[in-house]
């Protein structure tokens, strides 16, 4: 199918990496290529210090320890907002690398601290491991937020596709668990329902980077199991919830040709509707992962809603 993707993306899609998922032999393909990518990909050189350390934080009860990887300002004084940032890979793919440069620029053009999480991936690891890693890492944050520097009443949680549907199951496994208190949730192009029946989802089997193929492998993977049964939990799928009252405020952002757009526009809705303050951005002409081509204007554009969606889900102030 042809798609009217931005003129600005067109000459990039023959250099993006080509992400097919039959099976498990062709995810470890996927998962070299991506680590090949990440090598060069143009890295970012902060303007302010940026002090950066790997640790790891106390995983579920009985599962190992999460590794993460924490951002801090150097030359901040008192204490900032945080954010707990959950990579993308469809639950399958990533890693602490993914998405450096990015937190680097996050950091240095908002001075927060944020603590990136490197749950454990699926199929490997099938949920619940993935979402109960990354609620570890926020009650570590939490709890550690008089070390870390950070305003305990400005943390939020956030990330991009997988990691923006894992962020949203966070946010539930707070809400429902009685804390930590989130501030904010930045959902990023979410991948959110395992039942698959979106008008984007059934028209979007050949787009680029992600598409209906992949997104039944993924879901498989994460799952256990075939996608769309009548027992998922919202957890693992949060479209599922049937109660999105009390959720912290939320900003979601979707692209037009991308299998997951219409589930994030409709998860943005039901927040709304059950009295969540919500932003929804809608970005024409892109496909998901398209914000990696960095020059073209939709891509700088979406970056620059990024990041005053979390200047001002955060509260951070100009003396942070």
């Amino acid at each position: 199918m042809t798609y009217a993707i931005d003129p600005e993306l067109l000459p990039w899609l023959d250099m993006l990496p080509a992400v097919t998922l039959p099976d498990y032999d062709a995810l470890l393909a996927a998962r070299a290529s991506m680590s090949q990518l990440q090598e060069v990909m143009p890295a970012y050189d902060p303007v302010h210090p940026v002090d950066v350390r790997d640790t790891t934080v106390p995983g579920p009860s009985g599962a190992p320890d999460v590794p993460v990887r924490v951002y801090s300002p150097a030359d901040r004084e008192g204490t900032v907002p945080a954010l707990v940032y959950i990579h993308g890979g469809g639950f399958i793919l990533g890693d602490l690398d993914m998405f450096h440069a990015s937190l680097l620029h996050l950091v240095d053009e908002l001075g927060i601290v944020i603590v990136s999480v490197d749950y454990r991936l699926a199929p490997e690891h099938p949920f619940p491991a993935p979402v109960e890693d990354c609620y570890a890492a926020l009650t570590w944050t939490a709890a550690k937020a008089a070390e870390l520097g950070i305003d305990p009443e400005r943390i939020g949680v956030g990330g991009e596709s997988a990691g923006g549907g894992l962020a949203a199951a966070t946010a539930l496994l707070a809400r429902d668990r009685g804390g930590p208190a989130l501030r904010f949730q930045y959902l990023g192009i979410p991948e959110l329902d395992d039942r698959l029946e979106t008008p984007s989802m059934n028209a979007y089997v050949d787009t680029p980077m992600w598409n209906r193929p992949n997104a039944v492998y993924s879901w498989t993977s994460y799952l256990g199991t075939e996608p769309g049964g009548a027992d998922v939990s919202p957890y693992a799928a949060p479209a599922r919830a049937t109660d999105l009252a009390g959720l912290p405020p939320a900003f979601v952002s979707t692209c037009q040709f991308d299998p997951l757009r219409d589930e994030g526009i409709q998860y943005a809705q039901r927040l709304l509707q059950a009295g969540v303050t919500t932003e929804l951005h809608h970005y024409p002409g892109t496909f998901h992962g398209s914000a990696i081509i960095q020059d073209a204007a939709v891509s700088r554009r979406m970056l620059v809603d990024e990041v005053a969606a979390l200047r001002r889900g955060l509260g951070v102030t100009a003396k942070d």
